[in-house]
């Protein structure tokens, strides 16, 4: 074929990625390598000055008398179990639909997961859901701010009261989360964060944090965190190596600076997107349908949705993945496999669970993230509403 036979091929669209890191961003970049400049001359890489600085900041951001900086949320999620005292012998109520640490971190105090199922239309744990898995055994609950929305925590916290067991909120995707006056993770015996990068507060590799009114529960996180050390050489319990390292810290105290205004953004993102959507999905659905396509259900009164993850609902998730995949649309499944059904807890769980059972063939990640574009929006709407239009799909909000 010659040149002037040959068919010029169309340039495809750029990618929308499901979320954007710190190299977008020029200006943030060169005040992070400032900050990582600045620990490397004081040679301060284990703990000290900056460490402790991130834990003020962020005990203060959360609304707590403490917080303590760890190695990644997992390990947050486990010394603070164990800093509760729990441990072999115990059951922990956690939910099924979360990423797997939130067992694990069970597991690795000694004690038992014991999974509950959720609410259809929040995909959260509630009192009633917690109730149902709870057993004589069970020695705390471990309610999941999954996606970045807050779960109701008054009636959680009651029926926790009641039963006389503790509450340790995983607010790894839940970051400035607001439930009324109070933050996601400061509300229970302990608030447990990851700063892993994709988080809306991210680090440059793995980090996390304990918040926690009770100095107790604190200084049992410090001791556990670095070998069961008070002094050097004097080793007070069995411990682990868990510690927050200086350079992750310096990195989260730039970014915790703005991490309001990137909440805002986030918030009309997801705000711009629930719109194009339902515009875009009726214009060409109109009222025909059977099978929904489901929105992010709107904050109960008194909570948040800060929009980790902005998660729709459709019964043939899988073809509208592979539709967006061909049309450079990013996506996720936050998580495709109840924890209770993964190989690891096998055999666990005596009775199905419903809704964590459909909610795992049906949610599908959508990009969102604070510097998500106008033209990305209406892209993302527009392919999600020619799949649901030609699979006669109906929007529910």
């Amino acid at each position: 074929m010659t040149g002037s036979e040959a068919v010029r091929a169309e340039p495809s669209p750029p990618q929308i990625p499901l979320t954007r890191l710190d190299a977008t961003e020029p200006e943030l970049i060169d005040e992070l390598l400032a900050a990582v400049r600045r620990v490397a001359e004081s040679a301060r890489f284990t703990l000290g000055d900056e460490v402790e600085a991130f834990e003020a900041e962020w005990a203060a951001h959360c609304g707590v008398a403490h917080a303590v900086g760890v190695s990644s949320g997992t390990d947050a999620l486990a010394l603070a179990l164990r800093a509760v005292g729990v441990g072999a012998g115990d059951d922990v109520v956690v939910p099924a639909n979360s990423f797997i640490a939130t067992a694990e971190a069970v597991t690795l105090s000694g004690a038992s997961p014991r999974f509950a199922d959720v609410d259809p239309r929040t995909a959260l744990v509630t009192a009633e859901t917690v109730e149902a898995a709870l057993t004589p055994r069970t020695r705390c609950v471990i309610p999941v701010h999954l996606y970045g929305r807050t779960v109701e925590m008054e009636p959680l916290m009651a029926l926790a009261r009641d039963r006389g067991v503790h509450v340790v909120e995983d607010a790894c995707q839940a970051h400035g989360a607001r439930l009324g006056p109070r933050r996601a993770g400061g509300i229970g015996d302990a608030g447990c964060f990851s700063f892993y990068p994709a988080k809306n507060l991210g680090a440059w590799g793995d980090a996390g944090a304990v918040v926690t009114p009770h100095a107790g529960v604190a200084e049992r996180v410090r001791l556990l965190r670095s070998h069961g050390e008070r002094s050097r050489h004097h080793h007070e319990l069995v411990g682990t190596t868990a510690r927050l390292d200086a350079l992750q810290a310096a990195i989260l105290r730039v970014k915790l600076r703005r991490l309001e205004e990137a909440t805002a953004a986030r918030r009309r993102a997801a705000a711009s997107l629930r719109h194009a959507l339902g515009q875009a999905l009726t214009d060409l659905t109109g009222a025909s349908a059977a099978t929904p396509l489901t929105l992010p259900p709107a904050p109960a009164p008194g909570g948040d949705d800060v929009f980790h993850q902005f998660v729709v609902r459709c019964a043939d998730r899988d073809g509208l993945r592979r539709h967006l995949t061909r049309r450079g649309i990013e996506t996720a499944v936050h998580y495709p496999v109840p924890i209770h059904l993964t190989p690891a807890y096998a055999g666990s769980q005596p009775r199905s669970l419903p809704t964590a059972e459909t909610l795992a063939a049906e949610i599908l990640s959508l990009p969102i993230h604070p510097r998500l574009a106008p033209e990305e929006i209406t892209r993302t709407a527009g392919a999600v509403a020619t799949f649901t239009a030609g699979a006669g799909i109906e929007v529910r909000a």
